[in-house]
């Protein structure tokens, strides 16, 4: 086997060392390029998997309850009405269908929002805003005009709200938000500012899987990053930025 390191220079050891250390440090380089791709190519498909789940509980489940939902009904109302008790029962079960239905359609659109495929970022963080709304939180959005961004782009910034809009109205019991979203430069920044009661920022960035630890590493993936700023009684700040231009791929 032939040895492909460069050879010792008794004369200029100095020389010598630059080089192996280069060697190095571009292996580094090529071993991190390789783990960024590695790491999106998994998101991707934990997206991919969350669009078809999603797919299949609105265009399987969700239509099989709305059907038997509908038969119920129509069997309800062509009961005698003399029949109190079984019409009674006919109605609870109409209302537990409809319940499970809507419970159905929340569920695939928090797996993967249909609107962020069809229309886009700013619609899907406009649409995730007025589903807080129905909750105490009132969220106030404000985003600048952006340039065109790629769909793994907008997956990204959408799922970085999202976990911060989450935080704010379950953990951090905030009455209002407001979700900023600007291109500066070459960055584009997504901010998250609440009213509500504060953390620490060392253990809210310790979660993993999809809470703010989790994305702060997926920010990573993509050469972004994510700053928390927070004391308790203080609300927070959430701030994440991202690279308009995609790291290298390869």
């Amino acid at each position: 086997m032939s040895d492909s390191r460069p050879p010792f220079d008794a004369a200029d050891p100095l020389a010598t060392m630059r080089a192996q250390y280069q060697r190095l440090l571009d292996r580094l380089e090529a071993n991190e390029r390789e783990f960024r791709r590695l790491g999106r190519a998994v998101w991707n498909v934990q997206e991919d998997e969350r669009r078809r789940l999603a797919r299949e509980l609105h265009d399987g489940l969700g239509q099989n309850l709305t059907a038997l939902k509908q038969l119920l009904a129509r069997l309800h109302d062509d009961l005698p009405a003399e029949l109190v008790a079984v019409r009674e029962r006919l109605a609870e079960a109409v209302a537990l269908c409809g319940g499970t239905l809507e419970d159905t359609r929340e569920l695939s659109r928090l797996l993967r929002p249909p609107i962020l495929d069809d229309l886009g970022l700013e619609p899907a963080l406009r649409w995730l805003a007025r589903s807080l709304e129905g909750g105490r939180m009132h969220v106030v959005v404000e985003i600048e005009p952006l340039p065109t961004l790629d769909g793994e782009l907008q997956t990204l910034l959408f799922r970085v709200a999202q976990e911060g809009l989450n935080n704010a109205a379950r953990h951090a019991d905030a009455s209002s938000a407001l979700l900023r979203l600007v291109a500066r430069g070459d960055e584009l920044q997504l901010q998250v500012i609440d009213d509500g009661h504060g953390c620490d920022p060392e253990v809210a960035m310790r979660s993993g899987g999809s809470g703010l630890g989790g994305m702060r590493e997926r920010l990573r993936l993509y050469g972004g990053r994510m700053e928390l700023r927070s004391a308790p009684g203080q609300g927070a700040r959430l701030r994440a930025v991202v690279p308009l231009a995609p790291v290298s791929k390869a």
